[in-house]
């Protein structure tokens, strides 16, 4: 399939060929230097992972979930020259309220960054009676300003999009409850301010366990959805719960450029599932869980950062074309 990025040429995305060894049954191949961030990167974390990254004036800059050794969850911006080799605060981001009332937050956790129009944007699951989602910005990656929560409780995995859909902001959700969520479908909304939403739309419910048993109890939205010649190209995760407890992998789905809550095609085989041993081994076992995305438009090629075992964040690559082609050729 032939298929085009449409975003700016990022030549120096982290990047590496796909091993000769590779069996080449998924388009998606692991970075042989995994996992790209320890667990203890910072003075005080326990553990880093479902972490967002940008590029950023010639390098790359990101917002990471670091639990501290209090299992405290919290979010702490970096820089990489790289973007492999990253350097990371010490201490979490303190935000700055744009109004005086905002509420504070309890916990935060799995942030997103994404620019659209003039600034960075970052959402991450806020605590707030529950978990709901939070919103905010950046110019620079030092300063933060926390803006209203988006979402009442419960709910998580916010995702925007890149860009307005018919002059209106896109965010992609997770309803879910106040505990670990034994259910999830991925809700579209819109919105005229960044505050308040709505003309919500069902996007993808989790599929039954005879056709793909991966993504058969929850599933959630990735990284900021890439727009592409073929329609915004989605990187999501999908659950099983097994007899030891759930197991989290991701695929991909194309969903319409200008109806995004109608999903042209999703991948019925995952893409990357806990197999290596920093997948299969940490405080979670058993998660590969995607939350960024790089992408050359002049190459087509991608880097996705994902979640190990909660526990530290690694890398993927792969080719655009062969990305959307294994989507329609397995299409759910």
């Amino acid at each position: 399939m032939s298929i085009l990025i449409n975003a700016s040429a990022l030549p120096n995305i982290p990047w590496e060929p796909r091993p000769k060894t590779d069996r080449g049954s998924s388009p998606l191949w692991r970075y042989s230097g995994n996992p790209v961030i320890p667990r203890d990167l910072t003075a005080h974390s326990n553990s880093i992972f479902n972490s967002a990254v940008v590029p950023f004036k010639g390098g790359f800059a990101g917002v990471f979930r670091c639990d501290d050794t209090s299992r405290r969850m919290n979010i702490h911006a970096g820089t990489s020259a790289n973007g492999i080799n990253w350097s990371i605060e010490n201490n979490p981001i303190d935000f700055i309220k744009c109004r005086d009332d905002q509420p504070d937050s309890e916990y935060k956790y799995d942030p997103r960054v994404v620019f659209v129009d003039d600034k960075w944007y970052v959402i991450w699951c806020n605590g707030y009676k529950g978990p709901c989602i939070g919103l905010g910005y950046t110019d620079d990656f030092k300063k933060f300003y926390m803006m209203e929560n988006v979402t009442m409780p419960f709910n998580r995995n916010g995702v925007l999009f890149p860009r307005k859909i018919n002059g209106r902001y896109a965010m992609l959700t997770r309803p879910s409850d106040s505990g670990h969520t034994p259910f999830g479908d991925i809700i579209y909304s819109e919105s005229p301010d960044l505050e308040f939403w709505g003309r919500h739309r069902h996007v993808m419910s989790p599929a039954h366990f005879s056709q793909s048993a991966w993504q058969c109890t929850k599933v959630g939205a990735g990284p900021a959805p890439i727009e592409t010649s073929e329609g915004w190209l989605l990187f999501y995760h999908g659950v099983l719960t097994s007899c030891n407890g759930f197991v989290y992998s991701f695929g991909a789905a194309l969903l319409d450029l200008d109806k995004p809550w109608q999903v042209i095609a999703r991948s019925r085989p995952y893409m990357i599932a806990p197999q290596e041993s920093y997948e299969l081994c940490g405080d979670v076992p058993n998660v590969a869980f995607p939350c960024a995305a790089l992408a050359d438009g002049a190459t087509g090629r991608l880097a996705i950062y994902y979640g190990c075992a909660d526990t530290v964040t690694s890398l993927a690559f792969g080719m655009v074309d062969e990305v959307a082609d294994f989507i329609t050729r397995n299409a759910l």
